[in-house]
C-alpha cells in the first residue's frame, strides 16, 4: 500500500480539522449540547449532533447527505460569500442556529431551509421557504425562524411545531427593488474584519427584529476574472479599499406581524461602523458603533418604539480600538459587560468596573448569562477560559498548557483544548469536553473523529532577545543535528494573528518543512495579540518596519540560544496574506539576511486592501500618505537581489490578485528576475487537495534550488 504524502493529507483532512466536534451550543437548563462533525477525518460533510448531558448519551440529528437525498448541494452565492470570509473548508452543515432552550435548530443546505426538534431528534424541510435560503435564525420562543433570500429577509411561522402537519407562513419582512441594497446581512468589512457574521437579531419575545439595511451603491466596483477560461464572466464585488467609501449601514426596529419598521437613531456621519447588536432579556437593546478613524466607540441603547437611542458609554484612544468578540452584552441581572484597555492591560468591565486583574489580557468574552465566561492570556503562548460568576467570584477553569475556548449555558460549560501534548489531547491535537454542572459531576468527553497527523510538532519555544520575543523552534525530527541547518522562516507576524502558541496544529506545516532538512524558526512580533495594548500598537503608521526588524531580531536570538544549529549563510522565508507581505519585504529589503522568499498572498500595495483593516493602522491614503509609503513594497522593487516566487490565487476577493501583479509589473520594470505561480479558480483559501498538496511542494523545491542544497 503506497503511503499518501503529509501535504495531500494535510489537504484532503483540511489541516485535520474534519471529524472534529466543532460549532457547540449550550441548552439553557443545561439539558443538552447540540455540536456539528463529520462521519470521519477526511469527510467534508458536517452533521447535527446532541448529546444529553444526563447519560453523556450522543445522537445523530440531522445527515445531510440524506437531507439532500443524493442530490448535489448548490451553494447560493451569499453561502459562498459567507464561507469565504469565515474560512470555511467543510460542507454540508457548517452553520446552524437555535433557540436559548436548544428545542428548535434551523440551517440551510444547498439554499433549502431545514429545521430540527432537538428533544424528539427529528428533522424536517420547510419547503414553503424562499429560496434560497441563507442564514435562518429561530426567535428565542421556538415559533418563528427568520432566514434571508436573495437581498431579502422573511420570517416563516412554524405552524404546528416542528412536527406538525400545517403549511408554514412564510413573509417577507423586509425587501427592496434597489439591487444595492440588502437587508439583514452582514457587509464586507463587518464579515471580513469584525468577525460580525450576521445582520439580524431577535428581540426576547420573537416578536421584532433588529434588522441592518446595508446599501453597497457608493461603493466602489472591483471586477474578478479567471484568464484561463475567457468566455468566463467577471464576478463584480464591491470592495472598500481604504480611503474610498463603505457601505451605508443603518439599523431599523421591524415588527414580525405588522411589519411596522422604525428607525434606530444615532450619528451616522461621526459613527459609520456597525460593530455589534446585542438584545437579550438582560436588558434594552444594546448595539456598539465605530468611528472611521476606529478611535473611537459608543455603546448605544435605542428604544424600540421611537428608535430613539441613549449612549451607554464612549471609549477612545490616541491609535485605535480593537473590537474584542462577545461584548456588549447584559447579564441576566442587568449588568452592561464590556472591555476596556487600562494601563497595559485589556480587562473584563462589569457596569464599568474592572473585575479582572492587571497583567491578564482578555481576548474573547466566550458567553453571558448569569456569570460571565471568557478567555485570557497572562502568557501569549497560552490562552485560558476563565468564569465570572454572579458573585463577582472569578475562576480560572482551565490548566493545561495550551489554547482553550468554550461556551456555556445555564450551569453547565463546554472546553476545547489545543495542546502539544498527546496525553492532553485527541489525536488531532485537540480535547472536547462538557462539563454538565449541576447534580451531575462527570465529565463527558466529546470523541473526535479527526485523523493522527503524520507529523507530530516538537517546537522549542521560548522568549528570547531584549524585547522577549515569542519563537519556536522545529528541527527535522528524529535525527541528530552535527551541522548547521539551512533556516526557514515561516511567520504570520502582524496584527490579530499568534503563531507561537503551546498548540500541535500550529505548528503542522512548520514540522513538515522542518522535516525536509529546514530548521524553521516560528516568531511573533510588535502588533501581534496577547501581550498588552502598547505591544499591539506599536505597529500604528507603519506595518513594515518592526514587523521585519523583529524577524531579524528573532533568527540571531535563536541562534545564540542554539549554538550551530543555524545556517545563517542560508536563510528563507516564507508565509501567506500578512506572512507573504512579511516574506516579501524580507528580501526586498533586509537581502543581507534573507536568501530567498515564497510570498503567498501578498498584500504589497496597502491602497487596495479594506478601510476597516488597513486605515485602523495606518490611517487613510489621503491623511497619511507616508505610513503607505512606509508599508508598501512596490517602491523597493529595484532592490530584489534575492530568488522570490509570489503565489496568488486569482479568484481571491480578500487580497486581490492585482497585489501581485502590481509587484510583478514593478519587479519586471526593473529588470529584476522573479517566479509568479497563479492559481486559476483558487481564492484567500487553498481548499482543493491537488492545489494544496502541490503548493508545499512547489515551495520546497523553489527553496532548495534558491539555496543551491539538494
Amino acid at each position: 500500500m503506497t503511503e499518501v504524502s503529509f501535504p495531500r493529507r494535510f489537504a484532503a483532512t483540511r489541516r485535520f480539522t474534519l471529524g472534529r466536534p466543532r460549532s457547540f451550543t449550550v441548552a439553557g437548563d443545561a439539558s443538552r449540547l447540540a455540536f456539528l462533525r463529520s462521519e470521519s477525518g477526511d469527510d467534508p460533510v458536517n452533521d447535527l449532533w446532541v448529546i444529553d448531558a444526563t447519560d453523556g448519551s450522543e445522537r445523530l440529528i440531522a445527515d445531510a447527505r440524506a437531507l439532500l437525498g443524493g442530490d448535489e448541494e448548490h451553494l447560493p452565492a451569499a453561502e459562498r460569500a459567507r464561507r469565504e470570509r469565515t474560512r470555511e473548508a467543510a460542507g454540508g452543515i457548517v452553520a446552524y442556529a437555535a433557540d436559548p432552550a436548544l428545542t428548535v435548530a434551523a440551517f440551510a443546505i444547498g439554499g433549502r431551509l431545514f429545521v430540527a426538534d432537538v428533544a424528539a431528534g427529528s428533522v424536517r424541510e420547510l419547503p414553503d421557504a424562499r429560496g434560497p435560503v441563507f442564514d435562518p435564525r429561530p426567535d428565542p420562543t421556538g415559533t418563528r425562524v427568520a432566514y434571508l433570500s436573495d437581498r431579502s429577509l422573511r420570517v416563516i411561522h412554524l405552524t404546528g411545531g416542528v412536527e406538525g402537519s400545517g403549511d408554514a407562513a412564510d413573509r417577507e419582512v423586509a425587501s427592496e427593488d434597489d439591487p444595492d441594497v440588502s437587508w439583514g446581512a452582514a457587509e464586507f468589512v463587518a464579515a471580513e474584519e469584525m468577525a460580525r457574521h450576521r445582520g439580524f437579531w431577535w428581540s426576547p419575545d420573537g416578536g421584532s427584529l433588529l434588522a441592518a439595511r446595508v446599501d453597497i451603491s457608493g461603493v466602489r466596483r472591483w471586477h474578478i476574472g479567471d484568464p484561463s477560461d475567457p468566455a468566463a464572466a467577471f464576478r463584480t464585488l464591491a470592495y472598500p479599499a481604504a480611503g474610498t467609501p463603505n457601505a451605508e449601514v443603518r439599523l431599523f426596529v421591524i415588527e414580525t406581524e405588522g411589519g411596522a419598521r422604525t428607525e434606530v437613531e444615532w450619528d451616522r456621519e461621526a459613527f459609520p461602523y456597525l460593530v455589534e447588536v446585542h438584545w437579550s432579556e438582560g436588558g434594552p437593546p444594546l448595539f456598539l458603533v465605530q468611528s472611521r478613524d476606529q478611535r473611537q466607540m459608543r455603546i448605544m441603547s435605542p428604544d424600540p418604539s421611537t428608535g430613539a437611542s441613549t449612549v451607554l458609554r464612549e471609549d477612545d484612544d490616541a491609535a485605535w480600538l480593537d473590537v474584542v468578540a462577545g461584548v456588549p452584552a447584559w447579564t441576566k441581572d442587568g449588568a452592561l459587560v464590556w472591555t476596556a484597555d487600562s494601563g497595559d492591560t485589556r480587562r473584563l468591565l462589569i457596569d464599568g468596573r474592572p473585575v479582572t486583574p492587571a497583567g491578564l489580557q482578555v481576548r474573547d468574552v466566550l458567553a453571558v448569562s448569569d456569570g460571565v465566561l471568557f478567555a485570557a492570556s497572562d502568557d501569549p503562548t497560552e490562552q485560558h477560559v476563565w468564569y465570572l460568576d454572579g458573585s463577582g467570584e472569578l475562576t480560572r477553569l482551565t490548566t493545561a498548557p495550551g489554547v482553550h475556548t468554550g461556551t456555556r449555558g445555564g450551569a453547565a460549560t463546554l472546553i476545547t483544548s489545543a495542546s502539544l501534548s498527546d496525553e492532553e489531547s485527541d489525536s488531532s491535537g485537540h480535547l472536547t469536553t462538557f462539563l454538565p454542572g449541576g447534580a451531575r459531576k462527570d465529565i463527558i468527553e466529546i470523541a473526535s473523529r479527526a485523523e493522527r497527523p503524520s507529523v507530530r510538532p516538537s517546537p522549542a519555544i521560548a522568549a528570547l532577545g531584549e524585547r522577549n520575543l515569542r519563537t519556536a523552534l522545529l528541527l527535522p525530527s528524529g535525527r541528530r543535528h552535527a551541522g548547521p541547518l539551512p533556516v526557514l522562516m515561516d511567520p504570520y507576524g502582524g496584527p490579530e494573528h499568534a503563531r507561537v502558541t503551546k498548540a500541535a496544529d500550529a505548528f503542522l506545516q512548520s514540522q513538515w518543512f522542518a522535516d525536509q532538512g529546514f530548521a524553521v524558526i516560528v516568531a511573533d512580533g510588535r502588533g501581534t495579540p496577547g501581550r498588552g495594548p502598547a505591544w499591539e500598537r506599536a505597529v500604528h503608521l507603519d506595518l513594515a518596519t518592526f514587523a521585519l526588524e523583529d524577524q531579524v531580531d528573532a533568527l540571531h536570538a535563536v541562534s545564540d540560544a542554539h549554538q550551530g544549529v543555524l545556517d545563517l549563510t542560508r536563510v528563507t522565508i516564507r508565509g501567506w496574506s500578512f506572512g507573504g507581505y512579511l516574506a516579501a519585504l524580507a528580501v526586498l529589503r533586509r537581502p543581507d539576511v534573507f536568501h530567498a522568499a515564497v510570498a503567498g498572498a501578498p498584500v504589497t500595495d496597502w491602497s487596495l486592501y479594506d478601510t476597516h483593516y488597513t486605515e485602523r493602522y495606518l490611517g487613510t491614503p489621503e491623511e497619511q500618505p507616508d505610513a503607505y509609503r512606509r508599508s508598501s513594497l512596490l517602491a523597493d522593487a529595484h532592490r530584489l537581489q534575492r530568488p522570490l516566487m509570489l503565489i496568488h490565487g486569482l479568484a481571491d476577493d480578500n487580497v486581490v490578485a492585482a497585489h501581485t501583479l502590481r509587484l510583478s509589473g514593478e519587479l519586471l520594470a526593473a529588470g529584476r528576475p522573479h517566479t509568479v505561480l497563479p492559481l486559476s479558480g483558487v481564492t484567500h483559501m487553498t481548499p482543493q487537495e491537488v492545489v494544496a498538496e502541490n503548493l508545499l511542494l512547489l515551495q520546497v523545491e523553489f527553496l532548495r534550488r534558491a539555496l543551491g542544497s539538494p
